[in-house]
């Protein structure tokens, strides 16, 4: 019972010496199982009606590519910068905080999965549906936030600089993440179109397209 899924999950949210105890397979299992969960709720505005239960298993395989395309994408970049700062020799740390954080991202993100569905049984159209899900990302993004500070503490005292690389990570990761997440679209699917696994024009502008996307709702 120990070693359990749920388990694991609880280790990475408590951290520290608590998570000292999993190991980078468990951390992955747990990113892949709940970033899964978190997928097909998403996926499910609509109901089951007709072909949406594919939509379903689509956006529950593409979570756990977008967290880790995301992260892969960014970790170069962020390797650079640590090099540059002084900070290689305590990347391997570096590298494990981080694993840490996405799989407590996807805890969070999986325990925000009921608030999502009861928006979709109460009716909520489809753009503004979009941008609830950014509600969700941002705040387990702000959660997850939170997990990482605690994972750097040690290396911030070590190292101040590594304050400056925490920084650096959001801004490198979020920047990367939101055109993945674009990318990799339709999450939700829009009801009446065709499910589809990607869109035909999955390579524009992630920003643009949100900024539009924010208008239309807003303005």
């Amino acid at each position: 019972m120990r070693w359990t899924l749920f388990h694991q999950a609880d280790l990475v949210l408590r951290g520290g010496a608590e998570r000292d105890g999993l190991t980078w397979r468990s951390r992955l299992a747990v990113v892949i199982v709940f970033g899964m969960f978190y997928g097909a709720v998403m996926g499910s505005y609509g109901g089951l009606d007709a072909d949406r239960p594919w939509q379903m298993l689509y956006s529950a395989l593409k979570m756990p590519l977008l967290l880790s395309a995301a992260f892969l994408l960014s970790l170069p970049t962020f390797f650079v910068l640590n090099t540059l700062l002084g900070l290689r020799s305590d990347f391997p740390r570096v590298v494990r905080a981080l694993v840490s954080t996405q799989a407590g991202l996807t805890v969070v993100l999986a325990s925000l999965a009921p608030i999502t569905a009861f928006a979709y049984i109460s009716g909520i159209d489809y753009q503004p549906a979009i941008l609830f899900n950014a509600l969700m990302f941002g705040a387990a993004s702000l959660a997850a936030q939170g997990l990482l500070r605690r994972e750097y503490r040690a290396l911030i005292a070590r190292n101040p600089a590594h304050r400056a690389m925490l920084r650096a990570w959001l801004v490198v990761y979020v920047f990367v993440g939101v055109q993945m997440g674009w990318v990799l679209r339709p999450f939700i699917g829009a009801p009446g179109r065709p499910v589809q696994f990607f869109r035909e024009d999955s390579w524009s502008n992630a920003y643009l397209a949100v900024w539009d996307l924010v208008w239309s709702v807003v303005g």
